[in-house]
């Protein structure tokens, strides 16, 4: 609805804008045409210098000749009436034949308003007579009728302001009439696009100006949904397959790990082969617990475990997981130094706690795991404004660059392709990933400062 709204708004502002711009070039054109319209002086201007330039002389009347020279150029003639005899006492030489050479004063009042023989006349006074310029009959055009209201004068501004916004309005009204079937096409066509990334069904009604854009938007909408109904069916085909194998192999591999830990403890079979039998169980315990977290990542991924959220606080989350590994490392080799400053007591967010501690237990394995010859190991819970922080980093090797741009790129588990010996990190950290991610946190892995690896688990709020 949104982009409706813009378009409309876009249309609009093009009208607008159209409307000023148009009026502005029609003010411009307006003054051109009426600069061009008198290239010389005004005809009552010329009338009136006319009359002040005739000269009277002992031979008659003269008139100089720039002022001549003025009236041909605007191809008038000129006469001069004499206000006791009311006739003609002077004029040009281009005098028509057909103005008359006496005249009334009824004659002089219509002359001076409008025309003598259609001729647009001017009139400019003068001592004991009238100065009568005409021009061509084309020449000019006069209002025979000169005369206004004073009210309509008075308001004249706001006469021609109501008018303009009269003729907006009406404007606009032909616009939106005007587009209004394109507006109703285009709605629908854009319901339709803003549906598409979601997982209901689109259908977009098929008329209308832009018929073939909605056709194309159902084309589209119909592919979608096939593709998500084959990505449906491929991913239950997935976890389907992942849980029926983790099913099938949990039976015999109890049975291996049984018998490989009776044969380890047997007292009648040699010490080589009773180590060869603990071999065997640790690295069946080993299978098992991958089969596990397999089944566990398959299911955070297709969103089929769910959460039994409760009030959990994350630093007794971290303390447990942190005592649990140290009461689990006979050997001393992973010593945990906890740093949690004393005043943070009490982070609480709403979470699975078995799956929180998960997450945690996971970290923790990882850096035993890959530093099989020991390390130190530093553990930190922090509220910051942001949320809760836990922070799990070791002094071992760490990894690469390369590493860890793959660990925070790649959506799945990193598999090493130098030796099965290698140390990997993989399946364990998917899973905390995703059980964060499942919490609405986040994880970031980085290096630690001394060199090793370093794990932040981010709750918010």
């Amino acid at each position: 609805m949104s982009s409706i709204v813009r378009l409309t708004r876009r249309f609009v502002g093009i009208l607008c804008l159209s409307i000023l711009l148009l009026l502005a070039v029609n003010v411009v054109i307006l003054i051109v045409i009426a600069a061009n319209q008198t290239p010389g002086a005004g005809p009552w201007t010329v009338a009136r210098e006319t009359g002040e330039h005739l000269q009277k002389t002992e031979e008659g009347y003269f008139l100089p000749e720039d002022m001549a020279q003025e009236l041909k150029m605007q191809k008038a003639w000129a006469i001069y009436i004499e206000n006791e005899t009311m006739q003609v006492v002077w004029h040009t030489d281009d005098l028509p034949e057909e103005i008359p050479m006496q005249y009334t004063i009824s004659d002089i009042s219509a002359l001076t308003r409008g025309y003598l023989k259609d001729y647009p006349t001017f009139t400019g006074s003068r001592e004991n007579g009238l100065i009568v310029v005409g021009f061509p009959k084309d020449r000019y055009w006069k209002h025979m009728n000169p005369s206004w209201d004073y009210s309509f004068i008075k308001n004249l501004p706001y006469t021609l302001l109501a008018v303009a916004a009269i003729n907006a309005a009406v404007i606009f009204l032909i616009y939106l009439v005007a587009n209004s079937r394109l507006l109703r096409s285009v709605k629908p066509i854009a319901n339709g696009v803003q549906a598409l990334p979601t997982s209901e069904p689109v259908r977009v009604r098929e008329k209308g100006l832009l018929s073939d854009l909605a056709r194309d938007i159902n084309q589209t909408a119909e592919i979608l949904q096939t593709q998500r109904a084959d990505l449906r069916k491929e991913e239950s085909a997935r976890a389907n397959w992942i849980s029926g194998v983790s099913h099938d192999i949990r039976t015999p591999l109890s049975m291996v790990l049984g018998y490989a830990g009776q044969l380890e403890e047997s007292n009648a079979l040699p010490a080589e082969e009773r180590r060869k039998a603990a071999i065997i169980r640790q690295q069946s315990l080993r299978m098992k617990n991958l089969i596990n977290d397999l089944n566990l990542a398959s299911k955070l991924e297709y969103n089929m475990q769910p959460l039994r959220p409760e009030p959990v606080n994350l630093v007794a989350v971290a303390r447990q997981c942190a005592v649990d590994s140290i009461n689990a490392d006979l050997d001393g080799k992973y010593p945990i130094e906890w740093n949690t400053e004393e005043h943070v007591t009490t982070c609480i967010i709403q979470g699975d706690k078995s799956l929180l501690r998960r997450a945690v237990n996971n970290v923790l394995n990882n850096a035993r795991s890959h530093n099989p010859d020991g390390c130190h190991i530093t553990m930190e819970v922090q509220q910051k404004k942001d949320g809760y922080w836990i922070s799990v980093e070791d002094d071992g090797a760490g990894v690469s660059d390369e590493q860890l741009e793959r660990l925070r790129n790649t959506p799945h588990y990193m598999m090493s392709d130098s030796g099965t010996e290698e140390p990997r990190h993989g399946l364990g950290l998917l899973i905390v990933q995703q059980i964060v991610q499942a919490h609405r946190g986040s994880v970031d892995f980085g290096h630690s400062a001394s060199g090793g690896f370093q794990v932040k688990l981010h709750f918010p709020f």
